[in-house]
């Protein structure tokens, strides 16, 4: 963990266009460059300079809570968000917007999947793998998302995921087909391959430097169609299993099994008939990603024994982690090379059909909310019209008959129509009728 005493040496350089950026020793140029003051801890932070970029940094930037004005909700929020807590629970409870539980959430999202893109095992498989669909929906339950997991049979360890959107489907009243319908007319119907496209991604992701494969699926239509186009580079053995067959520890896929039910214990957005769910899909895979992490290198196998973790089981790591060690260290995405699948996830742009434009409509209110110059909320006039001069109303000139009007403006106005701005503003006698007149008039004036 990145400390900001004088024993702390930076490994690399932070800026991704540096060459030093993914050093893999300390023998690059870098020299102290003082240090500055702040309000959380640690009070008193050391800066540095790289001597080949010129780029300065401090040890902030290699922590992971780096840019956070409030770090110290980092680790508790994330205990939270697999603690079945939803976002306005989470604000609650620490006095904070809700959006800025969202902010956090995704943060911690991208810092697990670049933890896990970094330790996740590469080569031969060392075990059969469970592949199944875990469903949920974003927004409303007429926009359903099915997240495809691939997780060894035996050491339970998730290797990663890929999600697809889907068509509601089901026995429906006619009023439900009615407004799917015409929710389909405005937004569009899912590609309904989605499924096999996005299960070969994953299994692309997941077998990286294999040649064979022993896969227990379901009986999923899609599946077999994935598969073919992936038997070009790896052979594949493939066994399906009945999704009506008991779901014990002797099920074939008992690890996709349990860690669905891991999920929706854990996550309250994942909830059957949730006010908690998901509005986007991108929050969903953020909060996916740490319950992955969470269950791949911090929980044990057994809640009641306390053994090794799923990743121990299955060699890639020899000790346990911790929420803490995991957000402690800052992962840069210029050092570790994510699939392009799943980079998509890093830098948010997992679509959501009903929200097509978010950002840019949240870009459009805040440029909304700043105030305009004078001439930019003026309603646009044709050339000639904005080119030919303008001409004085009968008002103005009658109530300013002899000022001359002068040729230098005054930010873009002339002196003449400001004055007659000025004199427009001026109080006017009120009409009024005759028999106002006779009452308003005194005795003497009608004699």
């Amino acid at each position: 963990m990145p400390v900001s005493g004088s024993s702390f040496r930076p490994p690399f350089c932070p800026n991704p266009a540096c060459r030093y950026h993914d050093a893999t020793s300390s023998s690059w140029p870098w020299v102290r460059a003082g240090f500055f003051l702040r309000d959380a801890a640690p009070h008193r932070v050391q800066r540095f300079q790289c001597r080949h970029c010129r780029r300065h940094f401090s040890t902030q930037t290699f922590r992971g809570d780096y840019w956070l004005k409030q770090p110290r909700l980092l680790l508790p929020v994330a205990h939270r968000l697999v603690g079945c807590s939803g976002f306005r629970q989470i604000a609650r409870e620490f006095g904070i917007s809700p959006q800025t539980v969202l902010g956090l959430s995704s943060r911690i999202g991208r810092q697990c999947l670049l933890f896990h893109e970094a330790l996740r095992p590469r080569g031969e498989l060392r075990e059969p793998l469970a592949l199944d669909g875990f469903r949920s929906f974003e927004r409303s339950q007429y926009h359903p998302t099915e997240f495809h997991l691939a997780i060894g049979q035996h050491s339970h360890y998730v290797h990663g995921f890929t999600d697809s959107e889907l068509r509601r489907s089901g026995a429906m009243r006619p009023g439900q087909r009615r407004w799917r319908a015409k929710l389909e007319a405005r937004w569009g119907r899912p590609d309904p391959r989605s499924t096999e496209h996005e299960v070969l991604a994953l299994l692309e992701i997941v077998t990286e430097g294999a040649t064979s494969l022993i896969l227990h699926t379901d009986e999923h239509q899609d599946y077999p169609r994935a598969l073919a186009r992936l038997r070009h580079r790896v052979t594949v053995a493939h066994h399906t299993v009945s999704s009506r067959a008991a779901r014990t520890s002797k099920n074939p896929l008992y690890a996709i099994n349990l860690f669905e039910l891991i999920v929706r214990h854990s996550g309250a957005n994942h909830k059957r008939e949730t006010i908690a769910f998901s509005k986007r899909r991108q929050s969903a895979a953020d909060r996916l990603w740490l319950t992955l992490v969470w269950r791949n290198y911090v929980k044990s196998f057994s809640e009641r024994k306390r053994d090794a973790t799923p990743a121990m089981r299955a060699g890639v790591c020899e000790g346990r982690w911790s929420l803490e060690a995991i957000l402690a260290e800052r992962q840069f995405i210029g050092r570790v090379r994510l699939p392009e699948r799943w980079a998509r996830y890093y830098w948010g742009l997992t679509p959501t059909r009903a929200l097509p434009r978010a950002r840019a409509v949240r870009s459009a209110r805040h440029a909304s909310a700043t105030p305009a110059a004078p001439a930019a909320r003026a309603p646009a006039r044709s050339q000639a019209a904005s080119s030919a001069p303008r001409a004085p109303s009968a008002k103005s000139a009658a109530l300013q008959p002899s000022m001359p009007r002068p040729k230098r403006a005054v930010k873009g106005r002339s002196v003449a129509s400001t004055g007659a701005r000025v004199a427009r503003a001026r109080p006017q006698p009120v009409a009024q009728s005759p028999r106002q007149k006779s009452a308003a008039s005194p005795a003497w004036a009608s004699a």
